[in-house]
């Protein structure tokens, strides 16, 4: 009987589209099934035709709800899936809020796409997928308890093992052919709100770590750590007189800051001051967080997430009547600032001095949240420009992931690893610095490409079967797209720089001269 097979589709050398395909035989299961989100080279994956034939899967191994993992579950039904889909209770009740809320924006999305002046005469783009596969998929959920063995596909067993990294989040135990596989999932750091902190099974054949920030070393802080920090940066952010906007996750970074703002104003640390919760999503994912409270550590005895400073924006009318507000803190997600209404209140916020914007979570490269965390001056926003002038802060403390330190304690408490570990599920910079630091205690360590497949024997080092896709490498970070962006955001303050018109006219002749060059022929404006 040949040895079982994995092929990695995502989360390799990026931090995005996690789905990794076990093969055995005629068995087939995915692990994970997420978006690609970031720049728009790499947001096009999306829209790739699947490498492997939907239909012809035993089922999906879910590690969590955020969208990077679960985010392509629709598409995946809307072309043919019809197994079943494995996760922990927590997991598909905010499934059910997350993915209807991801089928809306889809939808708006292409329709504003679609409507571009620079599109007209172009094919139209189609949706992803719409609500009614979304109903379809949950219907096709199974939920599994932490640690309870289960055969996802005939003389195949599992086990999700708490990952710590957000409500729900597993890491998952496969066991095919006598070969045992361990998917890490995302993995939470020590001190993290809400959840033990991640385990798992000691002894395994190849195991599959997430190291998102495998390159970087925390502080070791505790809760009253963080809130102190936390609490520094309002009082200095509102001492200014203008608003503290916060671009958050929808899930679990909400409802962490919220925990610990409760916390402050309950104790009489920082003034009742109104904190608006500008998402949707994130309102409904902390009604999921309100149903599971009896299971969640830190909560304490406080309704938290029903403080009277907090206020659920819902309409996009109340959400426009914020742009007035000064001194008021605004959670808007999305977290890296790639979409939602956080972007609206950066139009609004950035070019006032007198506002902060805090960055609690990791920015993709790629990502408008990274170019401003990176000290841009200006930046472009749904094709306007906006100068910063807001102050730009950031707090490490809320990452849902493990550091570099607790990824090692994390590894080491797996061994012994008898055949390889693979390092996926971060950026080049991070892979290659755990990589080095790993290398005395894991004799066979790999960092996968996309499109790579691996024979998994027992008790010996994979064996790649196949090599990963060249033709994406430039799609995993910046691309052109952000290049331009930045460009354009730019130009005209550069061209205002040289001293003369005369001056200016000739650099404006150069840069045509070498697009033209570039494009082979003559400007289509001439």
């Amino acid at each position: 009987m040949p040895n079982p097979s994995v092929t990695i589709y995502g989360a390799a050398q990026t931090v995005t589209g996690s789905c990794f395909e076990i093969a055995a035989g005629r068995r087939r299961l995915l692990v994970d099934c997420g978006l690609f989100q970031g720049s728009r080279s790499l947001e096009a994956l999306n829209r790739e035709p699947f490498q492997f034939e939907p239909g012809q899967l035993s089922g999906v191994l879910l590690t969590h709800a955020h969208l990077d993992h679960s985010g392509l579950l629709p598409r995946l039904v809307a072309e043919g899936f019809h197994g079943t889909i494995w996760c922990t209770k927590p997991t598909l009740d905010l499934l059910a809020v997350m993915l209807p809320d991801a089928a809306k924006i889809e939808q708006q999305e292409t329709e504003r796409r679609n409507r571009r002046a620079d599109r007209a005469g172009e094919r139209p783009f189609e949706p992803l997928y719409t609500l009614r596969h979304v109903e379809r998929l949950l219907d096709l959920v199974r939920t599994i308890e932490i640690e309870q063995s289960f055969e996802p596909a005939p003389g195949v067993t599992a086990r999700l093992w708490n990952a710590g990294h957000i409500l729900g989040a597993a890491s998952i135990e496969v066991t095919v052919d006598g070969v045992d596989l361990l998917f890490s999932g995302d993995l939470g750091p020590e001190h993290k709100s809400f959840h033990l902190d991640p385990t798992g099974p000691r002894g395994i054949d190849h195991l599959f770590c997430e190291c998102t920030y495998g390159d970087r070393e925390r502080d070791v802080l505790t809760f009253e750590d963080r809130r102190a920090l936390l609490n520094a940066e309002v009082k200095k952010a509102l001492a200014k007189g203008g608003n503290l906007v916060i671009p958050v996750f929808a899930l679990e970074r909400t409802q962490e800051l919220l925990l610990d703002l409760a916390t402050l104003m309950n104790r009489g640390e920082l003034a009742r001051t109104p904190v608006f919760i500008d998402s949707p999503l994130a309102s409904r994912a902390t009604a999921v967080f309100q149903k599971h409270r009896d299971e969640l550590e830190d909560v304490g005895d406080a309704d938290v997430f029903r403080h009277p400073s907090f206020h659920f924006v819902e309409t996009v009318e109340a959400s426009m009547r914020l742009k007035s507000m000064s001194g008021a803190i605004i959670l808007a997600a999305s977290g890296m600032c790639e979409g939602g209404r956080i972007r609206y209140h950066l139009m609004d916020n950035l070019p006032r001095s007198d506002s902060t914007v805090l960055f609690v979570g990791f920015q993709a490269q790629g990502t408008l949240g990274r170019a401003i965390l990176e000290g841009a001056r200006r930046v472009r926003i749904s094709g306007r420009d906006a100068v910063v002038r807001a102050d730009i802060r950031r707090i490490d403390s809320y990452s849902a992931h493990a550091d570099r330190n607790e990824l090692v304690d994390w590894l080491e408490a797996r061994r012994p690893v008898r055949g390889s570990l693979f390092l996926v599920h971060g950026e080049p910079s991070a892979t290659q610095s755990l990589h080095a630091g790993l290398r005395a205690r894991f004799p066979s360590l790999i960092e996968p490409e996309i499109g790579e497949r691996y024979e998994l024997p027992a008790g010996a080092p994979a064996r790649r079967l196949a090599t990963g896709r060249t033709d994406i490498r430039g799609a995993l970070g910046r691309d052109w797209q952000n290049k331009y962006a930045d460009f354009a955001a730019n130009l005209k303050r550069d061209l205002q720089r040289i001293p003369s018109a005369e001056q200016r006219d000739r650099a404006l002749e150069q840069m045509r001269a070498v697009l033209e060059d570039y494009a082979g022929g003559e400007s289509p404006r001439r």
